[in-house]
């Protein structure tokens, strides 16, 4: 039986405040910048802990990046924040000249990704950013699936010598991995056994490929699910193991369908082990406003959708 308990509803974004604070306390060289989201990003008590450790750059994104950029040569560990649209699409020319060409230590932390921010609609609604990420040279792309994951991998990116992009996002989901999680960047992990079909998901998608898992284990079908955190570098062992086992993989996440894990997942699959494919993604649309339950659902991109494609391959 699959195992659909959690503790409680808690946003990602909360994750990397309450990350953040634990660096402000154990680690001294990190200092955070803010875009004018300094609620949003869950920094208060970061700033109010160190506040000559905090820079306030206002709605000025591209400055943010470069100033981010500057810190790391006298050894600080810069964590910028703002939405993933602005720390992405709005600054990619800073993120390319300044930071991955020369392999800053920057951390970009970037929340509210994805069509789940919900009722600020398509202008703020990234489904690219994944995609403009991996694609820059030595850059590490993580898209976490909750609360404690988001901690952990908060933590893990600090300690980290080199760019990293952190994708979080706004509602609150289940909170389903331990609390006292050690996050291995480029790992992925096993969360549920099964022989019929892979399914590899990242960010929100994970859990909601648990519920799809455990509806169709009641149907006979027995679903693997792998949680890909680590978008770049990508976990490539984890997923050919499986799909030796079962030959038929879904992929699912929170993004444009190109561009994003899936294709990453099928440029493995085509060198390595061609196989089966199905893909949950968005289909090369904008979003627009609404709830994130009903925007999940219109784009195809929930629990039914996933059950959906499994069903397709079989």
């Amino acid at each position: 039986m699959i195992d659909l308990t959690y503790t409680e509803k808690k946003d990602t974004r909360s994750g990397f405040g309450d990350g953040l604070t634990e660096l402000g306390r154990t680690n001294p060289n990190v200092v955070a910048l803010c875009a004018d989201l300094i609620g949003s990003l869950k920094m208060d008590q970061f700033i109010k802990e160190n506040p000559e450790r905090f820079f306030q750059i206002g709605i000025a994104e591209a400055n943010m990046m470069g100033i981010a950029a500057g810190l790391t040569i006298g050894g600080k560990i810069p964590f910028t924040g703002t939405f993933a649209e602005f720390s992405t699409a709005r600054v990619y020319d800073q993120i390319r000249q300044s930071i991955a060409y020369s392999n800053k230590n920057v951390k970009i932390a970037a929340s509210h990704a994805g069509l789940t921010l919900g009722e600020d609609g398509a202008t703020h609604q990234t489904l690219e950013d994944i995609g403009l990420m991996k694609m820059l040279p030595g850059m590490v792309v993580i898209n976490p699936c909750d609360y404690n994951q988001t901690k952990a991998a908060t933590l893990a990116a600090a300690e980290y010598e080199g760019p990293v992009y952190l994708r979080f996002g706004r509602p609150a989901v289940p909170v389903f991995t331990p609390a006292d999680q050690k996050f291995e960047i480029g790992k992925g992990i096993l969360m549920n056994e099964g022989t019929d079909v892979t399914i590899v998901a990242t960010g929100h998608l994970v859990w909601e490929s648990l519920v799809a898992a455990a509806e169709l284990e009641k149907e006979g079908i027995s679903c693997e699910v792998i949680n890909i955190h680590t978008i770049k570098p990508l976990d490539e062992e984890i997923i050919l193991n499986s799909v030796k086992k079962t030959g038929k993989i879904v992929t699912a996440e929170e993004h444009n369908i190109l561009g994003g894990l899936g294709e990453s997942v099928a440029r493995v699959l085509a060198q390595k082990l061609p196989t089966k494919q199905a893909f949950v993604a968005v289909n090369d649309k904008f979003g627009e406003s609404g709830t994130p339950s009903d925007l999940m659902k219109k784009y195809g991109i929930d629990s039914t959708a996933v059950i959906e494609k499994v069903k397709s391959l079989l």
